[in-house]
């Protein structure tokens, strides 16, 4: 009774309303009237024209000619009557039943059981269609738009979407496949562009499109990560369709790069995946929009560094080289243009001079960026398409180190020396990288005692200035001097193996020596000492081989000069290096450690390893069951399980503080010479980059955590009734005080 009776009552109802129209149109004169009485008229005027012919029929056929016009309004009457009876009787009590219900034509599990199983059994084209149709119910649920209770139907558990919705996912590009006669996985854009001239395209082509429209439609009202993860993850095995509609193939890529910016959990990873495979599929109708699209979203993302964003912001670049690598020629189109703005914002910045031209460079976005074609030039140095990027990317990084040569910028400076390390390890080409080192070891900053005390540790690799009371803190000096060290050994290491290191060696072991002479921190003269030591070493290294050979230095073959040593690493700089490089590793982690904000909302998509394809497929279909059937977005479900509103105002003023904190980073001040700068006062000093205002007032932030006694809080109140002017006296005056005691 259930499905077919609900069916029957629809068809009832529409078979009424329009007997209700005819009634009210026909009330004036009935039709049946008029067809009478014209067909009369034409008989009277058969018998005058053709009598013979009238004699026919009367012989023939009497009951064509006997009929009354008032038989036939009582009999289309009485038909009309008799039909109600008949609806009345058959329908009866189950019309009333229906009635006291608030909704109409509700889908039922057994009815969608029904569907799968005869697509499963038989493939029935009608169960198809139906389950479409229901599936384009489930995507628009909740909808704004008005609905027509008479025709439309409608899903009122969560069971019943939850089986639509995980059915047509999983099986709905398999079932595509077979009506369309395409192979059961994979294919390329050339197989749609030859189906769409085909019948079966033709016939079929309406349930492509509404699978495919109707997902991105409910993927756009999707909240829930999981969710999205699931139907994207489904949707990757059906992006071959997506050739024959461009316009739905736009707004997919959109999607996906949306999820890709600002998803949480595993959501980033299964978005770039599904965009990757549309560009390897199908290739240039995609690549242009998806290359720059990747690059828009990466910007948006990196306009802010901190301590839990530093690991995101390295995976969205790697997954940016990642996908620049699915075609290199149309990847070096892109990345020359890029690199061009790039240079262009230099230049303004060299020939105006202005704090805002200066800004534009010293910023986050602008650094990322460098960072991002750094790292795809690296990725992709042996193939001719983007060898020939190193070049103008070298050229705008060391215009960048150089355009504010100031000790506050020493971070900065400091980043784009390790991004020309990284492009002449991989190129293999010399970069003159020590000067930008050395130089720094000559401002006066690093020359003298700290005078600031130690000061809080700083993490280089989150900040791109400093505040002028942190360069007098032990810490900062410190960290500087050591990653000088570092960078320079990473730079004559990469040449310890060629002929010519005793020349390229000389004038920095020079510099060097001097530094040890002017400076006034023991600490950093016995560093630079080793340093002095392993280039020397390394010097007798060289040229006790070289005192061997016999070829020129212009012969090929001073390129195999040590290729068995450097392949061992035996030289004393890439042992010393390598110590180095531990050292910072562990440096690195205990800043990380000791940081507050790192355990969070920090991504680990290094630490987890991607299952395979397969295993991601069965475990994405184990998962399937429990992830639509959870959510409190699904119909039948409680209310929408809304934060409530007071936690929505904590992240909101957590955001805007990182967002102020973030902005005071990238504000270019004081654009002098370091060794012009005075020593400012605390009230001129601007905020340090993790948003304190200085590491002095450190330690009164320490002391509100402790304990007060009554007696400090009396104090503390009086204080708070006095003008600034007598507070401040008395705060002398009570130092005075504790110093006599």
């Amino acid at each position: 009774m259930g499905a077919k009776n609900k069916a029957r009552n629809l068809d009832h109802e529409i078979c009424d309303d329009e007997m209700e129209e005819q009634d009210e149109t026909s009330r004036p004169v009935s039709k049946s009237k008029k067809v009478a009485k014209e067909h009369k008229e034409q008989l009277q005027r058969l018998q005058e024209k053709d009598p013979e012919f009238f004699k026919f029929l009367q012989e023939h056929d009497k009951e064509l000619l006997e009929f009354d016009d008032d038989d036939i309004d009582d009999d289309v009457e009485t038909d009309m009557e008799d039909a109600e009876m008949q609806e009345d009787e058959d329908v009866g009590p189950d019309m009333e039943d229906e009635e006291e219900k608030p909704s109409k034509n509700v889908i039922t599990t057994e009815m969608v059981d029904s569907w799968c199983n005869s697509i499963r059994e038989n493939g029935q084209l009608g169960a198809v269609r139906s389950l479409m149709k229901a599936f384009r119910i489930a995507c628009h649920y909740g909808d704004d738009a008005g609905e027509e209770s008479s025709v439309k139907f409608h899903i009122m558990s969560s069971s019943v979407f939850n089986k639509i919705m995980l059915f047509v996912l999983s099986e709905m590009d398999g079932i595509l496949r077979k009506l369309l006669k395409l192979p059961s996985s994979g294919g390329k854009k050339e197989t749609i562009t030859d189906l769409m001239h085909t019948k079966q395209w033709k016939k079929y082509n309406h349930l492509v499109k509404s699978y495919l429209g109707n997902s991105l439609h409910v993927l756009n009202q999707m909240t829930d990560t999981e969710m999205i993860s699931f139907t994207l993850r489904r949707l990757k095995f059906s992006s071959l369709f997506l050739a024959a509609f461009p316009s739905l193939l736009r707004k997919y890529v959109k999607a996906a790069l949306h999820f890709w910016g600002t998803g949480g959990g595993a959501l980033p990873v299964v978005a770039f995946l599904f965009l990757r495979d549309l560009c390897i599929r199908l290739g240039s109708d995609c690549l242009d929009d998806c290359f720059k699209g990747i690059y828009k979203a990466y910007i948006l993302n990196c306009h802010f560094i901190n301590a839990v964003k530093l690991q995101h912001i390295q995976f969205l670049s790697n997954c940016v080289v990642e996908l620049l690598g699915v075609d290199l020629p149309s990847a070096y189109q892109h990345a020359f243009v890029f690199i061009r703005q790039l240079a262009m914002i230099l230049r303004d910045a060299f020939n105006v001079k202005t704090k805002e031209a200066f800004r534009k460079v010293y910023e986050w976005k602008f650094i990322n960026c460098l960072e991002l074609w750094t790292g795809a030039v690296c990725a992709y140095c042996s193939e001719a398409d983007m060898k020939p990027l190193a070049y103008p990317l070298t050229q705008i990084i060391s215009g960048v180190a150089r355009l504010v040569p100031t000790a506050r910028y020493f971070p900065l400076r400091l980043r784009c020396v390790r991004m020309l390390n990284r492009i002449a390890a991989s190129t293999g080409t010399f970069i003159p990288v020590s000067m930008l080192l050395l130089d720094m070891l000559e401002m006066k900053e690093l020359n003298r005692p700290p005078s600031g005390g130690v000061g809080k540790a700083v993490d280089l690799r989150t900040v791109l200035k400093v505040s002028k009371p942190t360069l007098k803190t032990r810490a900062f000096q410190e960290a500087c001097v050591y990653s000088v060290v570092e960078e320079l050994a990473e730079h004559l290491a990469q040449w310890s193996y060629s002929v010519a290191f005793f020349e390229l060696s000389f004038i920095p072991s020079v510099r060097l020596r001097d530094f040890c002479k002017s400076t006034k921190v023991e600490r950093f003269r016995k560093e630079m000492r080793q340093l002095i030591r392993q280039v020397d070493a390394n010097s007798e290294f060289t040229n006790e081989r070289r005192m061997s050979i016999t070829f020129q230095p212009n012969n090929p073959s001073a390129s195999f000069f040590l290729e068995d040593e450097k392949k061992a690493g035996s030289s004393p700089l890439s042992r010393y290096v390598a110590i180095l490089r531990q050292r910072a590793r562990q440096r690195n982690d205990s800043l990380m450690e000791s940081s507050v904000l790192v355990g969070e909302k920090a991504s680990v998509f290094g630490s987890k390893k991607l299952p395979a394809s397969d295993e991601e497929d069965d475990s994405a279909d184990e998962q399937g069951a429990t992830v639509f059937s959870s959510s409190s977005w699904l119909p039948g479900s409680a209310s929408k399980d809304k934060p409530p509103k007071e936690e929505k105002k904590k992240k909101k003023r957590r955001m805007t503080q990182q967002e102020v904190v973030a902005l005071e980073e990238d504000i270019v001040e004081d654009l002098v010479l370091s060794s012009d700068e005075e020593d400012g006062s605390m009230s001129d000093a601007p905020a340090d980059e993790d948003g304190s205002a200085s590491d002095v007032f450190s330690s009164d932030k320490d002391d509100d955590l402790k304990p007060v006694s009554p007696r400090e809080q009396t104090k503390k109140r009086k204080l708070k009734n006095l003008p600034k002017k007598n507070v401040k006296s008395h705060a002398k005056q009570s130092k005075k005080r504790k110093r006599a005691n």
